[in-house]
């Protein structure tokens, strides 16, 4: 992982952990102690492994929606990639649209 990146990830982990988010599903997570690089690779380099770790997590759900909620731009989080976590951004945006205008 570039230094870059590193530097973004734990800003915005600082960031997070500057609010009352209830991060506690961390300590339960597959990757807690896992090679980092696994979950921020190069680009063009295999999350595989990553998103293997994680498809079998107890909090998959609950770190997905943290890296949906809070636009995380690096890394594979819930078993996502930014750009899969993206599209959900999308869809969720679309949908309150929609919903707003229905209202």
């Amino acid at each position: 992982m570039s230094v870059k990146r590193r530097t973004l990830v734990l800003e915005k982990l600082i960031d997070a952990l500057d609010t009352d988010l209830d991060l506690s599903w961390q300590d339960l997570a597959n990757c807690r102690g896992a090679d980092a690089d696994l979950f921020f690779p190069e680009r063009g380099a295999s999350t595989r492994r990553a998103k293997t770790i994680c498809r079998e997590c107890t909090v998959r759900t609950s770190c997905l929606e943290f890296a949906i909620v809070n636009s995380e731009k690096f890394g594979i989080w819930g078993g996502l990639s930014e750009r899969e976590r993206r599209k959900i951004r999308r869809q969720r945006q679309i949908a309150a649209q929609r919903s707003a205008k229905a209202s």
